[in-house]
């Protein structure tokens, strides 16, 4: 692998033990997989920021580390809202070792911006290379903006922040993000709300596995996007996707798919995942919300009472750039939080059965929270939430 004279210096030592290490860690990943060199990076993702996730022996292996970012970063959901964690029922047990991964990831440079969305944040361009690690996030950015990033696991992405640069292989090289198989959807999609795209990607994540699909057939909007590559990145291991005259790269490039496998979806493939489930509360937001999800929301709950718990979820800053529809969304009963989601935070184990809106929880929940899931369209949901 080729490094220039600034790896160098920083494999010598001569920036601390600490990015040492990270940039050892770059150079063995990338070695693994081939990398020629290390490609500069815009921002960063990290993942492994819930102790729910990543525990005592996670915390203790931050605590070792003393560098601070290079590059914008963030991190991925929480266990918990940071101020509203007793709220939603957070024991101060697990609050207090939360607070030291966060204190631990604050002290390393990564911004307090708890979220699987971070292109809500920070400007995110065609063509820019980013070292993001949660699946929907890695989709989005490769699939829906046309960014170039790989999905890293949580020390590869920290050390890409610690360094500025991440190996350049995979999703990185054009040659690397041509379809690679063709999912024909063979349904009338006209009214197709968030949660279908999520049944959509649900179903195909399955089909496809980790190869590179390219969908005919279907004209989602950008919410409806972010639904489908999230899903199937959760069944699948899909961190690119192309949809026919939509996405940007189908946009630009005309693929030659001539003896690519073709694998048709019918609509009802995709209704029989909607069945009737018993829940005990609704969760929206896996993927966060983006402002017009949470303008949604506001708009269905207006005049209603919530009778079950609602949960909704959504970046911090999403959240602060719209506080009026926030609070119109809690004046019926709901909670708004930010940092954390239904699939990372220990407090949705509590319930037996919960309906979300999204492929992607459809997926997680089962495992992470141990609950029943149902999907229906947010409005269903919400439907069920104020029964």
């Amino acid at each position: 692998m080729h490094l220039d004279q600034d790896d160098e210096r920083i494999l010598a030592g001569e920036q601390g033990e600490t990015r040492q290490k990270m940039l050892e860690l770059l150079v063995a990943l990338g070695k693994v997989f081939g990398a020629e060199r290390l490609v500069p990076i815009k921002s960063a993702q990290v993942s492994g920021a819930s102790y729910k996730t990543i525990g005592e022996y996670g915390l203790q292996w931050l605590n070792t580390l003393d560098a601070k970012a290079v590059v914008p970063a963030v991190l991925n959901p929480i266990g918990m809202p940071r101020d509203r964690w007793d709220e939603m029922g957070v024991s101060k047990e697990f609050s207090a070792k939360q607070m030291a991964v966060i204190a631990a990831y604050e002290r390393l440079g990564i911004a307090l911006e708890c979220t699987c969305t971070p292109y809500y944040l920070r400007k995110t361009l065609y063509g820019d290379h980013l070292a993001w690690s949660e699946s929907s996030a890695v989709s989005y950015a490769n699939s829906v903006i046309g960014a170039r990033t790989n999905r890293e696991g949580g020390p590869g992405a920290l050390a890409a922040a610690l360094v500025g640069k991440t190996p350049c292989y995979g999703l990185h090289l054009a040659a690397n993000r041509r379809p690679q198989v063709v999912v024909a959807v063979a349904a009338d999609t006209a009214g197709w709300t968030i949660a279908d795209y999520g049944a959509l990607g649900y179903h195909a994540g399955k089909l496809v596995g980790n190869r590179i699909p390219y969908f005919t057939g279907i004209s989602p909007e950008r919410d409806q996007l972010k639904a489908l590559g999230a899903a199937m990145a959760a069944t699948g291991a899909v961190a690119l996707y192309h949809v026919a005259d939509v996405t940007p790269e189908a946009q630009k490039n005309r693929y030659d798919l001539a003896g690519i496998e073709t694998i048709p979806v019918e609509g009802s493939e995709i209704r029989k995942l909607f069945c009737d489930v018993e829940v005990e509360a609704v969760a929206l937001g896996c993927p966060h919300c983006s402002p017009e999800e949470l303008k949604n929301i506001a708009l269905l709950l207006d005049g209603r009472v919530v009778r079950k718990p609602l949960y909704v979820f959504a970046a911090q800053g999403v959240i602060e750039a719209n506080q009026e529809i926030v609070n119109d969304i809690e004046k019926c009963g709901a909670r708004v939080f930010a940092d954390t989601c239904m699939v990372v935070s220990p407090v949705m184990e509590e319930y037996s059965g919960i309906m979300v809106n999204s492929g992607k929880a459809l997926a997680y929940v089962p495992d992470m929270c141990g609950a029943i899931a149902r999907i229906g369209s947010t409005k269903e949901c919400l439907d069920v939430a104020t029964e």
